[in-house]
């Protein structure tokens, strides 16, 4: 099916959700003080402490294990200080992804979501690192909203997303693949819909529409390659959405690792069975980050 057909599918399917979340006025205030020249950082802290979910969420996720500041961070203001304002605007975005879809019962647990969400933005961030990307941090906060058409499935089209679990439910078909033959479409088709409706940045548009299909990236091809080889390696290890054991990949067959590998070609000495390991002792890691972030916030 030709791609303009999904997309257009994709939007019509957003489009009929009358109640779909907007970014939080204070997110979008903080975006349109950040676009400003003369942007002064005590206005954006100001800003953001009008929003106390807000504020709470940039401090928890300041203090975690990701930024390994050296102290503890209790103020919206040195947050920001700590952050520069070049990272502000991508964690205003996440903390307002998080926020958009909270409180609504889904087709999968919620929590489990975000440890795959935060656990493929880690792992991106570790293979950015090691590739030398230039900008990690953008790499793992592109992997933690890569998957927001699948949160917005799970919650708006709720009967049919649980339907296409139980066909797929210990059988070797991708869920991507079961969203096509159902919809006509699939989450990364409809997570860009998203992404256009919320006015993200090109680039993180570009990995939600393209983290099945990296050889299909433009804008910034190795960064949706991270986001990729980050969601394969989550979806084989402990990060998944459970019921998948049978998933498995061969790296040398994914297009990911080829535009890696040619960005890098030091990656491609990459102790791969070692990695995993690593990436397996970091799993304590999202899950403790994950619980921290939502503790005392309302999920029902």
């Amino acid at each position: 099916m030709d791609m303009t057909v999904k997309l257009q599918k994709a939007k019509e399917m957003v489009d009929k959700i009358n109640d779909l979340p907007t970014i939080p006025i204070v997110a979008t205030k903080v975006l349109e003080l950040l676009d400003k020249p003369d942007c002064e950082l005590d206005e954006v802290a100001d800003m953001i402490l009008t929003d106390q979910v807000l504020a709470a969420r940039v401090i928890k996720i300041v203090n975690s294990p990701l930024y390994r500041s050296a102290h503890e961070i209790k103020s919206v203001k040195r947050a920001l200080v700590f952050l520069g304002f070049r990272h502000i605007r991508e964690l205003a975005l996440t903390c307002s992804f998080i926020e958009a879809f909270q409180g609504k019962d889904g087709a999968f647990d919620v929590m489990t979501f975000w440890e795959h969400s935060f656990g493929v933005g880690i792992v991106a961030k570790i293979i950015a690192q090691r590739a030398r990307y230039m900008d990690t941090e953008k790499a793992y906060l592109a992997g933690i909203i890569h998957d927001i058409g699948e949160v917005f499935l799970s919650y708006y089209y709720k009967k049919d997303f649980l339907q296409i679990l139980e066909d797929i439910k210990g059988e070797p078909y991708k869920l991507v693949d079961a969203e096509q033959k159902f919809w006509g479409t699939d989450h990364s088709y409809i997570g860009y819909a998203i992404a256009q409706k919320w006015n993200f940045p090109q680039e993180y548009g570009e990995v939600i529409a393209y983290h099945h299909r990296p050889e299909e990236a433009v804008l910034d091809p190795t960064l949706v390659a991270i986001v990729n080889l980050a969601d394969l390696f989550c979806s084989v290890r402990q990060l998944n959405y459970g019921g998948r054991e049978w998933v498995s990949f061969n790296l040398a067959e994914e297009p990911a690792w080829e535009i890696l590998k040619q960005f890098a070609p030091h990656i491609a000495k990459l102790d791969i069975e070692r990695f995993c390991y690593e990436l397996d002792d970091r799993v304590p890691e999202v899950q403790d980050l994950v619980k921290s972030i939502f503790e005392g916030m309302i999920m029902e």
